[in-house]
C-alpha cells in the first residue's frame, strides 16, 4: 500500500518583490523565517479568480507552503503550493511605503538565498508597523535600527564598542566613524562622527537582541548614523546608490 505523503510544513513569509513569469504566473522573492530569502513561482496567481491574487501583497505576513520538488532539478526557484494571510496592519502609504520599499531593497541586496536569519525576520516584522508612526524621528530610528540589524546579521558590522584596529574600547566622549574597510575608527577633524557612548549603547542592544533598545539608541545620533550607515550599506550591498533612496529624493523635490 502506498504511503501517504505528509503535507509541506507552513513557513512564515513576506513578499519582497515579484515579476512576471508567464501570462498567468509570478516569480516571487520571499523572506521566510525558516529558510531565509527564497524564490518561488506562484502558478496562476495573475488569473482573476486565483485565490493567491489578493494574498501575495508586500508588507503582509503570510503562511506559505512549498512544493516537495523544485520546478527543475537544481533550480533555485521553488513551487508555491499555498499562501494564507497571517495578519498585519493596513498597507502603508506615502512616506511609510517608501520606507518599506527601502527595507525590502536592502534585504534583497544584502541576503544570500537559503540563508536563514530568524532574528532579522522578527525585526522586519516589528519594524513595519513603526514606519507608519506619527513621529518622524521614531520612523528614522526604526530604519537605522533595522539597517544595523541587517549589517550585523550579515556579518559585516564591526564590534561597535571597540576601535577595530587596536581592539581597545571606544571613549564615551570621543567621536568615531564607521569605515567599510577599517571598521570603527577615531573620527578625523572633518568628520562629525558618532559619540563613543552612542556606539556602546548600540552594541549592547545588538548583543541583547533588543530591537526597542536599538531604536532608542539610534535616536541619540540620527543624522550621524544615517550618513555613516549609508556608506556601509553602499559598500557591502555593492551599489553606489539605492533605488528607493533616489525615489525618496525625487518625491521630496516634487513636494518642495
Amino acid at each position: 500500500m502506498a504511503t501517504r505523503r505528509a503535507a509541506p510544513a507552513q513557513l512564515g513569509a513576506y513578499v519582497l518583490h515579484h515579476h512576471d513569469w508567464s501570462e498567468s504566473s509570478l516569480i516571487l522573492e520571499l523572506f521566510t523565517r525558516e529558510l531565509g530569502r527564497i524564490s518561488a513561482v506562484a502558478k496562476g496567481a495573475k488569473r482573476p479568480y486565483s485565490q493567491l491574487r489578493c494574498v501575495l501583497l508586500p508588507f503582509q505576513r503570510l503562511n506559505i507552503a512549498l512544493g516537495s520538488k523544485r520546478i527543475e532539478d537544481g533550480a533555485e526557484v521553488q513551487l508555491l503550493r499555498s499562501a494564507e494571510w497571517a495578519g498585519g496592519g493596513a498597507m502603508p502609504g506615502g512616506a511609510a511605503l517608501l520606507a518599506g520599499m527601502h527595507l525590502n531593497e536592502i534585504l534583497l541586496r544584502g541576503l544570500a538565498r537559503q540563508d536563514p536569519h530568524p532574528h532579522l525576520f522578527d525585526a522586519y516584522a516589528a519594524t513595519l508597523p513603526a514606519l507608519s508612526g506619527p513621529d518622524d524621528a521614531g520612523v528614522a530610528a526604526a530604519l537605522r535600527a533595522f539597517e544595523i540589524r541587517l549589517l550585523s546579521d550579515s556579518g559585516v558590522l564591526p564590534e561597535l564598542h571597540l576601535v577595530t584596529a587596536t581592539q581597545t574600547p571606544v571613549q564615551d566622549n570621543a567621536r568615531h566613524s564607521l569605515n567599510a574597510e577599517a571598521g570603527v575608527c577615531v573620527a578625523g577633524p572633518r568628520d562629525s562622527g558618532i559619540a563613543g557612548s552612542a556606539l556602546v549603547a548600540l552594541q549592547a542592544a545588538l548583543h541583547d537582541s533588543d530591537l526597542a533598545a536599538l531604536q532608542r539608541a539610534c535616536l541619540a545620533a540620527p543624522q550621524e548614523l544615517k550618513s555613516q550607515l549609508r556608506g556601509l550599506l553602499h559598500y557591502h550591498l555593492g551599489t553606489s546608490a539605492l533605488r528607493t533612496r533616489a525615489l525618496m529624493i525625487e518625491v521630496q523635490q516634487l513636494l518642495d
